[in-house]
């Protein structure tokens, strides 16, 4: 049970990779490919999406290795610095979010897993 707080970041994160590669492509990425942007502003905003989509992904399995791994205790220091960046990448949610009058939602899950490895840290320690 002391992993439990990681088992709950690595199925949230998985939830919202999920939701960013479905939801996002069709929400964000197929209306901006139809936009009036330079063909190479599409092609690096696109391309940032996707690093965006296999970091969530990886951090995924990571959270979820650790989280079920039975036989070794993990380097909680790493799960420190991902909990730690997971909020700082919220802020700028909420910011822009506050400054253009609009929810922009990202920060909704990420801050949460982010407060979840923390937590998860802290009970292994």
């Amino acid at each position: 049970m002391k992993k439990i707080y990681i088992k709950i970041a690595g199925i949230v994160n998985l939830i919202t990779a999920l939701i960013h590669s479905v939801a996002g492509q069709m929400d964000l990425v197929n209306p901006l490919i139809n936009s009036n942007l330079e063909v190479q502003q599409k092609a690096e905003w696109v391309g940032v999406w996707h690093i965006v989509t296999v970091l969530l992904f990886a951090t995924s399995y990571l959270f979820l290795k650790v989280g079920f791994d039975k036989a070794k205790m993990p380097n909680s220091s790493n799960l420190k610095a991902f909990g730690i960046t997971y909020i700082l990448i919220g802020i700028p949610f909420i910011i822009s979010s506050i400054y253009y009058s609009v929810l922009a939602p990202q920060w909704i899950l990420l801050m949460p897993i982010g407060i979840l490895l923390l937590i998860g840290h802290r009970k292994l320690d």
